[in-house]
């Protein structure tokens, strides 16, 4: 795979930084700066590009954030650009064309690694560790993923089949009781249930309306003392004699026999037999047994009877699918005893493998400042794919998780260890002060520590120490200076008498002297 290289770093209004420019080349490449010059901001700018964004970048983002990173990879040039919008969101963009955050993140990753004090993705994934130990003892579990596919298969294609024995028995009966609960309702067709709901509404309206014709018959003309007609006629002959109210007595005997007559024919359209009482009991019980298979299979008739359909087809692929799932029990059998095997193999070649990269690992640690820390790969569980890496700052200690125990300072040199055995030589390495906290001959190791790297693959190095910038192939200066009452940070590559006054200022300050100035051209002289 071809090797990524970090062609150029743009950044322009982010804090400090007005608008810079850096052309990093191949090999090591340091930058250097007093304290506050701006060089953790470009580090954030180089993230912001990659799809991150860091606590420091975050606060100095402006309306006129841009930040831009150019790649050579696979022979051709990668540009990753984040900047902000008006509305102050950050925008993003991969070749020219838009894109999101997390799409840079993901076109990023093959080309560049930053290894900071307080930030090791690496290291914080279990699955990144276990991807250093497989690599480094050359681990092929592709068999044993293909099996494993292989099985997720398998059971889905027994779940489709209606699973193991009993589930597909559990599965059986519960389709066979759908088909015999609706298959004992009869339905005669999905408008059943609107067709019995309308017989029943009109027999019901029928029997209600005799019922009342009735009553009101025997309230008028029954056999019993409080019949109108018969309480009317009796008072009638309780009227007393005289021509003063004949005319009354006259009409009144008119409206009686008028009533009566009115009463006959009512009693003509009474028809007690007009509706069947058991046939709207039968219509009553037929629309609940329709109702309730309606509401529990859909809805409606049409639901109930498509319900039906599937469950038989579905019965149907169950009662058929026993030779089928014969096979598949067979398979899977032999396929978890196929990944037992490989499982017990991957676990051999990854404890061989962690003990081998451990010992590899050690013997860097003293080159990289960490002379009495002990650092252990540890792989567990039935394929060694739970992998841990263990530290120790000093002898004695009991060991726990690297991020629990390491400073920021140890961390980043045990980065460094790491990247020296297993090195990414197809990515560029950023090293964030990996040398804080170190001086004098460490100093100088981790120096020719990232020089090596720099041999096999583009290395970049933040630093503030003399004798790890003068081991670098490629020297970049970050100043600030304040211009019209602002502050503003800008960024030089140095080679040369600048290149010494750079070195000599790392090692005496500002005041220069003879002496510091011989001592870095020394250092520049020393051979790697």
């Amino acid at each position: 795979m071809p090797k990524a290289t970090l062609l150029e770093l743009h950044a322009q209004g982010l804090g400090v930084i007005g608008d810079v420019r850096a052309e990093f080349g191949e090999g090591f490449n340091v930058l250097t700066g007093e304290t506050g010059a701006g060089k953790t901001l470009l580090l954030g700018a180089l993230e912001l590009c990659l799809g991150r964004e860091s606590s420091g970048s975050r606060y100095a983002l402006t309306t006129d954030t841009r930040a831009s990173a150019l790649f050579h990879h696979d022979g051709r040039e990668v540009l990753l650009v984040r900047e902000s919008s008006a509305n102050g969101r950050l925008r993003s963009s991969i070749d020219g064309l838009s894109g999101s955050s997390e799409m840079l993140r993901l076109r990023s990753e093959p080309l560049i690694v930053i290894h900071g004090q307080h930030d090791s993705l690496r290291l914080k994934s279990k699955l990144e560790i276990l991807r250093l130990i497989d690599e480094a003892g050359g681990v092929d579990t592709s068999a044993l993923e293909q099996a494993r596919r292989r099985r997720v298969g398998l059971l889905q294609e027994r779940e489709q089949l209606g699973g193991d024995q009993a589930t597909r028995s559990r599965e059986i009966d519960f389709l066979q009781f759908q088909i015999d609960e609706i298959d004992n309702a009869n339905i005669v067709g999905t408008t059943e249930l609107e067709e019995t709901v309308e017989e029943l509404a009109r027999l019901a309206n029928l029997r209600d309306s005799q019922t009342a014709l009735i009553e009101v018959l025997d309230a008028l003309d029954g056999d019993h003392d409080g019949a109108v007609l018969s309480a009317l006629a009796s008072l009638l002959q309780r009227l007393p004699a005289g021509s003063a109210i004949d005319e009354q007595r006259a009409a009144l005997r008119l409206a009686l026999e008028q009533a009566r007559d009115a009463t006959r024919e009512l009693n003509a359209l009474a028809d007690p037999d007009a509706f069947d009482p058991q046939r709207i009991s039968d219509l009553e019980e037929r629309v609940g047994v329709l109702q309730h298979l309606s509401r529990k299979y859909g809805g409606s008739l049409a639901m109930v009877l498509e319900t039906r359909d599937l469950a038989l087809t579905s019965l149907e692929r169950l009662s058929t699918a026993e030779s089928l799932l014969q096979a598949i029990e067979q398979q899977l059998t032999e396929l978890d005893a196929s990944i037992d095997q490989l499982s017990r193999v991957a676990k051999r070649d990854r404890e061989f493998a962690a003990v081998r990269l451990t010992e590899a690992v050690r013997d860097q640690l003293p080159r990289v400042a960490l002379p009495n820390a002990t650092l252990r790969f540890e792989v567990s569980g039935d394929d060694g794919g739970d992998a841990q890496l263990l530290f120790a700052p000093n002898p004695g200690l009991p060991e726990g998780p690297l991020q629990s125990l390491a400073s920021g300072g140890e961390l980043s040199r045990v980065l460094l260890a790491l990247s020296l055995v297993t090195a990414n030589e197809d990515a560029v390495a950023v090293f964030d002060e990996v040398d804080a906290g170190v001086g004098g001959q460490v100093a100088q190791q981790i120096g020719d520590c990232l020089a090596e790297l720099g041999r096999t693959q583009q290395v970049l190095a933040i630093t503030h120490l003399a004798s790890v910038a003068a081991k670098a192939n490629h020297h970049f200066v970050i100043a600030k200076e304040v211009r019209d009452g602002v502050a503003q940070t800008s960024i030089r590559q140095v080679a040369g008498d600048e290149r010494v006054a750079e070195i000599a200022r790392m090692l005496a300050g500002d005041d220069r002297t003879p002496e510091s100035l011989a001592l870095a051209k020394r250092l520049l002289s020393t051979p790697e």
